[in-house]
Parts: structure tokens; sequence; C-alpha cells
């Protein structure tokens, strides 16, 4: 096995020993099939606790959406999202006539998986905000890729935004029913639905 292989399956067992990384699959079983995985954002580990929470044999085509000025700032951060996840890099900075879709439309038609947080940045409320449009749009272009949504739920105690230091607390991913968009359905109507559904897979208050 490779050392970026090695290193997945560490950082896999670090996470559920930090988080637990449990994942319960409520609205379909785990499949190897074309998927986008969309969730609520609030941690750097998000994307951690989804790809740890997955069955081993779907993480290798399941990628994440990383920052690329922050994800490859320094050598060893490079390296872990490039050779150990596969991240699809976006630019946060870009030019007018750059396409910020393109890297994910580019992975999508290679036949990956993808993971992504449509609301494009982290959330301090603990509910997530307005939906953007890039969902939509992956959506009308690849109708035929599986839909799902997932909420992450503690993980934001684990590393809150600002801190670097991870705390042991046990965390979850749940996976709900995929969705599609509709014939006709309205850009922001179907963001709303796709916010619903993710909101709806959140645990009741204890």
């Amino acid at each position: 096995m490779t050392l970026a292989g090695l290193t997945g399956l560490l950082l896999a067992f670090i996470a559920r020993l930090i988080t637990g990384a449990q994942g319960h699959w409520r609205g379909c079983p785990p499949k190897a099939e074309q998927r986008i995985y969309f969730a609520n954002h609030q941690s750097h580990l998000d994307w951690v606790l989804i790809w740890a929470a997955l069955p081993r044999d779907l993480r290798a085509t399941t990628r994440p959406i990383a920052a690329r000025d922050y994800w490859t700032k320094s050598r060893f951060k490079h390296w872990l999202t490039r050779a150990v996840f596969h991240a699809v890099y976006v630019d946060r900075q870009r030019t007018q006539d750059q396409d910020p879709l393109e890297p994910l439309v580019e992975a999508l038609r290679h036949g990956d998986s993808l993971v992504i947080f449509p609301e494009g940045t982290r959330s301090t409320t603990g509910e997530p905000q307005p939906f953007k449009s890039g969902l939509y749009h992956l959506a009308e272009q690849f109708p035929q890729v599986v839909m799902v949504p997932a909420w992450i739920d503690n993980v934001q105690r684990v590393m809150p935004k600002g801190e670097v230091v991870p705390v042991p607390i046990l965390c979850s991913v749940t996976f709900g029913a995929p969705i599609a968009l509709a014939p006709g359905e309205d850009k922001r109507a179907f963001l709303d639905r796709a916010r619903e559904a993710v909101l709806a897979l959140r645990p009741a208050p204890a």
C-alpha cells in the first residue's frame, strides 16, 4: 500500500477515535454509484468526518471540495488534500471570466463523487445559511448523479471556528433520502428544498 493509502487509513482511524465518525444511513444505503453528498458546514473537519463515515471502498471515488488558498499554502496540507483525499480545489478569489464550478464539473465528468457544502462558508448559528446556486447548476447539468443530503452533528464542538486543536466529542453523520431537480423547478425553490432536506436530518433536541 502507498504512503497516501496508509495515511488515509490512519486519518480515518484518528477521526473515528476523536469523533466516533458514526454514519447513519437513514434515507439510502451506502452504494457504489456516483453521488453528490451535500451537508451543513460548521468546521474544517466536516469533509473529513463525512469521508471517514463512508465505507472504505467508497472513499477512493469520493472527493471533497477544498479552498485552494488554504489547503495548498503548506507542502503538507497540499500533499494531504491532493494525495490522500484527492480533493477538488476551488479558488475563492477568481477573475470575472472564471467559472467557479469548472473543477467540480470536470470531476463529475470523470465519474467521481463529491462532498460539497452549499452554504459556501461555515455557519456559526447552528443552522445552515441559504444555499448558493452551485448545487442547482450541478443538479441541472448532471441529472444522473444521485444527490444525497447529510447532516453533520456536533462537529462544531470538536473544532470550532478559529480553533486548531480538536477536542474528543462524539459526532455523527446522518445521510438522508436522495433528492432530484424536478422538471421546470425554480432555482430558489430547489435550493430551499435541498436545505430543508438537510435540516430534516438534524437530531431532535434531547
